[in-house]
């Protein structure tokens, strides 16, 4: 039985991990290796996917460890002004909803679901609906 767990999830994981590698962060990571963990071995290959894309997301962020030296130039080409924020510029604050400029990230860059805007100088990704900082683009 064990030996059957690891060959599945070694299937998973092969067969997994170039499509998990397109995903956009830890949450779409998770969400789509788990998708086609399920497809391609049942609910053991959804659980193995899930933390394998999770992974990959995370390591890849939402624009991917390629873009963000691009993205940073084009957002420095942009001369956005930097809005004062006095807590911590970190993922997962909170920014408000008066004050600051969201800015949509241009198409080439594949972040559909969010904005960025430039705060103590720092460029960040937003989510638009909670005003959630998402990734600090470094």
């Amino acid at each position: 039985m064990i030996r059957r767990l690891i060959g599945i999830a070694a299937l998973v994981a092969t067969v997994a991990l170039p499509v998990m590698a397109q995903a956009q962060g830890v949450p779409g990571g998770v969400e789509r290796g788990s998708r086609d963990g399920e497809r391609a071995a049942g609910p053991v290959g959804a659980v193995v996917g899930g933390v394998i894309g999770g992974v990959v997301g995370g390591v890849n962020g939402v624009l991917g460890v390629d873009e963000r030296p691009r993205f940073r130039s084009y957002v420095v080409e942009q001369h956005r002004p930097s809005y004062q924020y006095r807590e911590d510029v970190r993922i997962g604050a909170v920014l408000p909803e008066e004050g600051v400029t969201y800015y949509d990230v241009p198409p080439e860059y594949g972040v559909r679901d969010y904005r960025y805007t430039v705060v103590n100088n720092r460029t960040v990704l937003v989510d638009p609906r909670t005003h959630r900082i998402v990734e600090v683009v470094e």
